[in-house]
């Protein structure tokens, strides 16, 4: 096992004596060689999670084991030799960039860093990694500016790739893309997953495009993890009723079956991330709620081999799947 997340939280304090719990009690893990989904609303905690792992937030408790160790415990020196390992590729291809760098110094940061290549040698990497990611040469003197999006993310590739990592954490990488510039890099991903055997923690909105991407899928609400399943098997038979919520919106290629599909509309109100109540995180929208889930969080357990789901009840699990055949959610 490449990553394992056990019980990570971290926490924000806010105004007086408030604390944000933007990522709580959240266990998850990823094999090597593997592309593991995480997908939620805006504000679910997706991209502090991402963060918290690569170290850029220090956690607040639990543990991130990398290769069976706990990264979240080294010191300056270990933790630095650790971004070798584990690289980032940012949101907005445009503020991740230094504007005030050539693409040459930007990809060729890392290597410089790890004193990984010098001379002849550091040119020719980043000639390599620049062909790698469909770019040309030539282009390794241009500044960022002088680059469309889907290019500028390119550059955000070659450069994650520089130090040659293990795994890559992607946070929303196409979001900010075009459409028809969004299936490009997400081939390009998928290729240079096969070529370098990259392993890839996928964060996005897009359910459609994280499922034709993952082996599984992890579904975080208000900062915990709701399900966590492989990827065919949490599309075709999701048990939280938010995962089918949020099935039952992702539109059909069949324009007349998606309209004719009855939606699942959430009621009640989203809790504050400042001051969320006791119990389950979902209660105030879930029409399954009972005095137990208002008691305490229900722990994620394994429901079938491989599906784990954070609800108590298994009346509301059967519920939920047998509206999902019924509105042909997924």
């Amino acid at each position: 096992m490449l990553l394992e997340v056990k019980n990570l939280k971290k926490y924000f304090p806010v105004g007086h004596k408030q604390i944000l719990r933007a990522v709580d009690d959240v266990s998850f893990f990823v094999e090597e060689g593997e592309t593991v989904g995480l997908v939620g609303e805006s504000g679910c905690g997706k991209t502090t999670l991402g963060r918290t792992l690569i170290g850029l937030y220090k956690p607040t408790d639990g543990q991130v084991l990398f290769q069976g160790k706990d990264i979240t415990r080294l010191n300056r020196k270990e933790a630095f030799a650790l971004t070798k390992d584990m690289q980032m590729i940012f949101q907005d291809p445009y503020a991740s960039l230094n504007p005030r760098m050539t693409v040459a110094d930007i990809i060729a940061e890392g290597l410089d860093l790890h004193k990984m290549y010098r001379g002849a040698a550091r040119q020719k990497r980043i000639y390599e990694l620049l062909q790698l990611v469909g770019m040309l040469p030539e282009q390794a003197n241009r500044f960022p500016h002088e680059f469309s999006g889907g290019q500028r993310q390119r550059v955000g590739i070659a450069r994650a790739l520089a130090v040659e990592p293990k795994l890559i954490i992607c946070d929303e990488p196409i979001s900010a893309l075009d459409v028809s510039i969004q299936a490009q890099v997400i081939n390009l991903l998928h290729d240079l997953q096969k070529e370098l055997h990259l392993t890839y923690l996928f964060i996005a909105h897009d359910l459609a495009m994280v499922e034709h991407i993952s082996n599984r899928i992890g579904v975080m609400y208000l900062g915990s993890m709701m399900e966590f399943a492989p990827s065919h098997e949490l599309m075709q038979h999701p048990m939280h009723p938010y995962t089918c919520a949020l099935l039952s919106a992702v539109p059909f290629a069949d324009p007349d079956a998606s309209r004719a599909r009855p939606r699942i509309k959430l009621q009640g109100d989203v809790p504050s991330p400042v001051s969320i109540m006791q119990g389950c995180k979902f209660q105030t929208r879930c029409p399954y709620c009972t005095e137990a889930c208002k008691k305490t969080m229900p722990p994620m357990r394994e429901v079938t081999p491989g599906h784990f789901v954070a609800c108590y009840h298994d009346e509301a699990l059967q519920v939920t799947q047998t509206e999902r055949k019924d509105t042909h959610a997924c």
